[in-house]
């Protein structure tokens, strides 16, 4: 029987696994596509010597090289001798209304959606592809396995622990976290994988436990996506992240930057985009799954004017809802996980696995997170959500059907720009956050959720630097062509000057969003740009205190630890220049804060009562000014003593102060001189924090500054 069904793949093809696939034993390529909808599929094999005359052309019989809607083939080596690309053409029934809209056109050269690696022609062309018509010779092509540059030698190592309490996620950007000229790498080695594993050093100097790589999967190089969230295919790391994208070893490079990453004990999230394409609506580029089964890959209106549905923002929606695309995501996922070895993903507009065929909603058992949530291959895996919609659908917490998924939590963010800013009345909700958000994530019998789950963020790619939020009122986003804006809500405040240009002084703050705030003391420092940068600074430092304070697992992104800046623009998602390359020079001139932030991190890790696997119910204890929380509308203090014997670590006292006059507090536990000073964000490095705490805090109160955070260590 065996034989037998060795005999029927080595002629016919196997379905499985879908995509290219080199069988040693038969020395074949093994080709299958998914079309449900296609009456005729034609693969073209292409030599690196011509890219517009296939090298051969094999046209799929329905009779014996299909099994359901599944397509397949095994071309033997020695027919395809000098083969390195390969493409389909595809062909199908005329458009109709309702679901069954379909976009065929045979002339098209297709990319297969399994492909491992893209290759670029030199005539490529989007304008090509948004046309109807053949574009050989101007399309992207899938690499052939052989082509691939692997080896056992660079398997990345497992990561020997994965972290919990001392888990700190750092997001950045592959390319704009080396790109730039003063990021002292070799040049050849700027804005690709390689490069990241160049400025490792600095990731472990700074401590952070974990990266987020924004998305990686190749996309469209003519669509002028810098940030990477508009995907071409699913499997493909981007062949502009590799040092010699020509050559077929972005695999190999990525793997290399996994294995390091992996050494020094730092795990690898992937910002994975599943949602939509880069194919866009019905005026976008026919690349891939548009023209190999359209109706399949994406969610359809019925209108023949707008076709695709959009609750992406991005022009099409993937339908997940859809067993075949479900299948093609979990697939990749598995690719990802165990060829590639990363440890996580995080779901860019994760609401969106929720929606059914038709749009609506599914919150009881979406087929989707149910498969991706039981995958044996995936359950050790991070999962990490995003957990709204561009079609405004928010299932922030207990909502989010994912019960073990972690999630990006834009309550978090609100409450502490809101906060730290000045605005008034927010202790009660700053209470919730720090505490791990059990509003959202509630650990009651019926749901026994965990702190964790909360990934608590200040800033991240979608928004402002954490300098920019103290540096600009205004979005200055004039370089993406317009001034634009992007999706989400900031809470921003320049410290009563906007931006860094001296000559630019502003007096007031007078926008409405900052009413509240009380500016007194910066209006007359407002002719003084360098009392106005020591108030920035100071903020920045509230942000990252209390980031690192909170239960939950902190993220922060790029450069915040050396006050990076975007001049303003809070949404350079198209901007590959200097607006959004790291600038290293930061580094040495805001040493200070980088300090500052590793030594916070470092605090954290040390004291595992922060960060715990479930709230801190009884070792908690609120206060405020006085023994009793102000929780008034007027009220910007609040206080309060963490107890760590539960967790064999030591008490903390926090002061919080975001009034600007100075405010005394009174030390409502604990005698005279049992405690120590280990921050004070309104000194300046590096007394800012003691490295050895050995000031010794001998009243039972302390003369909080404005607009600052102490917190204190238990002697002994």
């Amino acid at each position: 029987m065996n034989a037998t069904r060795k005999r029927w793949e080595a002629t016919e093809g196997s379905p499985f696994p879908l995509g290219a696939t080199w069988v040693e034993e038969d020395r074949a390529f093994n080709f299958s596509i998914y079309s449900k909808h296609a009456e005729a599929v034609r693969l073209l094999i292409y030599s690196k010597k011509d890219v517009v005359v296939p090298l051969l052309e094999y046209s799929f019989n329905y009779l014996s090289n299909k099994s359901g809607p599944i397509w397949h083939c095994r071309i033997d080596a020695a027919e395809a001798k000098d083969a390195a690309y390969y493409a389909y053409r595809v062909d199908g029934p005329a458009p109709e209304p309702g679901f069954d809209w379909h976009n065929f056109d045979f002339e098209k050269i297709l990319l297969d959606p399994c492909a491992q690696s893209v290759f670029f022609p030199d005539g490529f062309s989007r304008e090509a592809a948004c046309r109807a018509g053949s574009n050989a010779g101007q399309a992207p092509l899938g690499v052939l396995p052989n082509q691939l540059l692997l080896s056992d030698q660079t398997d990345p190592l497992p990561c020997p622990l994965r972290h919990d309490s001392d888990l700190v996620i750092y997001e950045l950007h592959v390319r704009g976290f080396t790109q730039h000229p003063r990021s002292g790498i070799p040049e050849s080695h700027r804005g690709t994988f390689l490069g990241v594993v160049d400025k490792i050093p600095h990731l472990v100097d700074l401590g952070i436990t974990a990266v987020e790589l924004m998305p990686i999967f190749q996309f469209d190089p003519d669509d002028g996506d810098y940030w990477g969230y508009m995907p071409l295919n699913f499997y493909s790391p981007h062949h502009g992240y590799a040092t010699q994208p020509d050559e077929c070893n972005q695999q190999h490079e990525f793997r290399r930057m996994v294995q390091a990453l992996h050494a020094v004990g730092i795990e690898v999230i992937l910002d994975v985009v599943y949602n939509h394409t880069c194919e866009g609506d019905h005026t976008g580029p026919t690349y891939s799954f548009k023209g190999i089964d359209n109706s399949s890959a994406y969610i359809m209106t019925g209108d023949p004017n707008v076709p695709f549905a959009n609750y992406s923002g991005t022009g099409n929606t993937l339908h997940t809802a859809n067993r075949a695309i479900r299948r093609h995501i979990v697939d990749s996922l598995r690719f990802w996980d165990q060829q590639m070895h990363i440890d996580g993903f995080r779901f860019d507009l994760a609401s969106i696995f929720t929606r059914n065929s038709d749009g609506s909603i599914n919150l009881d058992d979406p087929p989707i997170i149910a498969e991706i949530g039981t995958n044996a291959d995936l359950t050790n895996n991070r999962l990490i959500a995003e957990p709204w919609d561009a079609g405004g659908e928010f299932q922030l917490g207990q909502k989010f059907p994912g019960q073990r998924w972690m999630q990006w939590n834009a309550r978090y963010r609100e409450t502490l720009q809101r906060f730290v800013r000045g605005d008034r009345g927010l202790v009660r909700d700053l209470m919730t956050r720090l505490y791990g958000s059990a509003d959202l994530f509630p650990d009651d019998r019926m749901h026994a959720l965990q702190p964790p789950l909360s990934v608590n963020y200040i800033t991240s790619h979608d928004g402002s630097t954490l300098y920019d939020l103290v540096s600009y009122n205004e979005k200055n986003n004039w370089a993406n062509g317009h001034n634009n804006t992007d999706g989400s809500k900031e809470y921003r405040w320049n410290c009563g000057w906007e931006g860094d240009e001296v000559s630019d002084v502003v007096d007031e703050v007078t926008s409405p969003d900052t009413q509240g705030i009380v500016t007194s003391s910066t209006t007359n420092a407002s002719h003084d740009f360098a009392v106005v940068l020591a108030l920035r600074k100071q903020q920045v430092k509230n942000f990252i205190c209390l980031l690192m304070l909170s239960n939950g697992t902190p993220m922060f992104r790029m450069g915040d630890e050396f006050l990076q800046t975007q001049g303003g623009n809070n949404n350079p998602y198209n901007q590959d220049n200097e607006t959004s390359w790291l600038d290293w020079g930061r580094l040495s001139k805001h040493d200070d804060i980088f300090r500052f932030v590793k030594q916070m991190i470092a605090f954290r890790k040390s004291h595992p009562s922060i960060s715990r696997s479930r709230f801190w119910r009884d070792d908690i204890k609120w206060y405020g000014t006085g023994h009793l929380v102000d929780m008034s509308p007027t009220s910007q203090q609040l206080a309060f003593c963490l107890h760590g014997a539960s967790q064999n670590d030591t008490d903390l006292y926090v002061m919080i102060n975001a009034a600007d006059a100075t405010v005394e507090f009174g030390i409502h536990e604990g005698a005279s001189g049992s405690w120590r000073r280990v921050v004070d964000t309104s000194l300046n490095s590096p007394h800012d924090f003691a490295e050895v705490p050995d000031k010794s805090v001998e009243k039972s109160c302390y003369s909080v500054n404005g607009r600052s955070v102490v917190l204190l260590v238990a002697a002994g």
